[in-house]
This record gives structure tokens, C-alpha cells and sequence, in this order.
């Protein structure tokens, strides 16, 4: 984890004011390369030129999210104005964070593809944020890592459900979808407590079998199994992203010692926490496929 004197590494705001020329900005460029992005554009005009040679015109005022995926330059036209907002992999982690809807969020900043909104009403509640974002960065003196990773979570809460993502993941569901969509929020905010799956069936309404059923037919896994990746993610996710000792981690995610942690992780993944922690600092940027690629493990 940084520290708040080396924010800067970890996040970027910027204001561009409306100027008499055309300005061309890459987004993923030296230490932003794998940046998460966020646009607040005023009334004006915008194209973004992304490397596939697909150029997309946009049209203010509007709020844009590009993960890193989306790696793209960004053209702001004459008169217009922008605020330009980037985060790091660490502090995205921080926003997300581990509550209910967690698990929606890490998958909606996945998405490979810009996610753009021009509705006024969203617009109008996002802009505070960005703005907001971009003074605190603005200050190197007083710059906090809790207030950026504090203001990206409502942005992205905002734009989450501004861009109809709440209802979308609940459209089209029968009964086995709906059980499956409160397992893992269930187990999204629980899973540090490792409970029984019993409990979480019961919290659902449902017998332990007719869950271990519904998530055997729907994902070829048994609901332990899918508790147990979710763990392993997280514990890879921090392994990866963090400087918190193999105690620190063991102890964040409710393991009573960690040898007991190391032993389940080993177990797992055949690598010891150390182990897979020297691997994936000495891959890092390598697009090494045994590292934590995202959160997308369940459909």
C-alpha cells in the first residue's frame, strides 16, 4: 500500500480548460499504463482514437469510463472542456471494496470497452465527484489515499447504476438465477467468516442441497468450491497488490493462523503465498495466465 506522499503514483487528475486549439491525450501512457480512467466532458466535442483504429466521437456534456483494456488517445476539441481522472489497480481494489455490491462493481470495471453516459441527471451527480477528485490530487501536501479511493467509489456507484447496471444483472433471471445472484453477494459480503454453507442456504430460503443443485447444474461447481475461489482470489488479489505481510493477509481474511492460510492457499493454487507473491512481482506486466486476471470467476 502507498503511502499518501506517493499518491501520485497511484492516481492522476487532471483539469483541461477550453483552449483555443484541438489537445490530444493518451490515456495509458508511462506510469498510467494500466490506469482505470475516467472522463467528465463539458459542452463540446471529444474523439477518442483507440489503437484498434476505431475512433468514437463524443458529444458533451457526458461521463466515460476506460478501463485498461480500452487503451485509447483522446482528442478534445476547440472551446471544450475536460477533467481527466486515473486510478491504479491498488486503489481501485480499495473502492471496490468487499461490501454487497462489490462483486457487481468489480465486474462492471472489467468490462474491455468504453462505458459512456451522456444522461444529464447522471452527469449532473457525477461531476462533484470528478471535480472533487481532481482539488484533492491538486494539494501534494494533503493529497489522501482514503479521499481518492473515497471518491472513486461513489463515481463508480453512480455510474453503475446510472448506466442501469443494478436492474440489468436482474432482468432475465428465473428462480436459479435469482438464487445464484444472492449466493455471491452473500458470499461477497461474507466470506472473510467463513460460515458454513448451510447458513448461506438458509439465509436464502433454500436447503443446503437444492443450492449445492442449482450451482452444480449452472457452473459445474459446488457452492464450497465457488466460497473457496472467491477466497483465493482475494487472497491472490492482495498477494499481488499489496505490501501487507502473509500474517496481515491471513488475518484480513479470516484465516485463525496463517499456517492454516498457507496450507489452504497451497492447496489451492500449488504455491505457497510467498511463493505465488515472488512469481507475480516478478511478472508483473507480463500477462503471466496464473495470476489474478479479474474477478470474473462466476457467469
Amino acid at each position: 500500500m502507498a503511502t499518501d506522499g506517493g499518491i501520485h503514483h497511484y492516481a492522476r487528475g487532471e483539469w483541461h480548460g477550453p483552449s483555443l486549439s484541438h489537445r490530444r491525450i493518451r490515456f495509458q501512457k508511462g506510469l498510467y499504463a494500466d490506469f482505470y480512467h475516467f472522463l467528465l466532458l463539458g459542452d463540446g466535442s471529444a474523439e477518442l482514437h483507440f489503437d484498434n483504429g476505431e475512433d468514437r466521437p463524443l458529444q458533451g456534456p457526458l461521463i466515460a469510463f476506460l478501463p485498461p483494456q480500452a487503451r485509447c488517445d483522446l482528442s478534445i476539441a476547440a472551446g471544450t472542456a475536460a477533467h481527466l481522472v486515473g486510478v491504479s489497480a491498488e486503489i481501485m481494489v480499495d473502492a471496490i471494496g468487499d461490501k454487497v455490491e462489490s462483486y457487481s462493481l468489480r465486474i462492471f470495471t472489467e468490462q474491455s470497452k468504453l462505458v459512456e453516459a451522456a444522461d444529464p441527471l447522471l452527469v449532473a451527480e457525477v461531476a462533484p465527484l470528478v471535480t472533487g477528485f481532481v482539488r484533492e490530487l491538486g494539494d501534494p501536501a494533503h493529497a489522501s489515499w482514503m479521499v481518492a479511493s473515497a471518491y472513486i467509489r461513489l463515481t463508480l456507484m453512480a455510474l453503475w447504476r446510472g448506466c442501469d447496471g443494478e436492474r440489468s444483472e436482474q432482468r432475465g433471471q428465473g428462480e436459479t438465477g435469482s438464487i445464484l445472484q444472492r449466493y455471491r453477494q452473500l458470499v461477497e459480503a461474507g466470506f472473510r467468516r467463513h460460515r458454513p454453507i448451510s447458513d448461506y442456504a438458509a439465509e436464502l430460503g433454500v436447503t443446503a442441497d437444492r443450492l449445492h443443485s442449482i450451482c452444480q447444474r449452472a457452473l459445474g461447481r459446488s457452492p464450497i468450491q465457488l466460497l473457496h475461489e472467491r477466497v483465493v482470489q482475494e487472497a491472490k488479489l492482495r498477494l499481488e497488490r499489496s505490501a501487507r505481510n502473509i500474517q496481515e493477509i491471513s488475518d484480513s481474511l479470516g484465516f485463525r493462523d496463517p499456517t492454516y492460510f498457507s496450507h489452504f492457499f497451497k492447496r489451492k493454487t500449488g504455491l505457497s503465498p510467498a511463493g505465488y507473491r515472488q512469481i507475480a512481482r516478478a511478472s508483473a506486466g507480463s500477462g503471466n495466465s496464473m495470476l489474478s486476471s479479474g474477478y470474473a470467476d462466476w457467469p
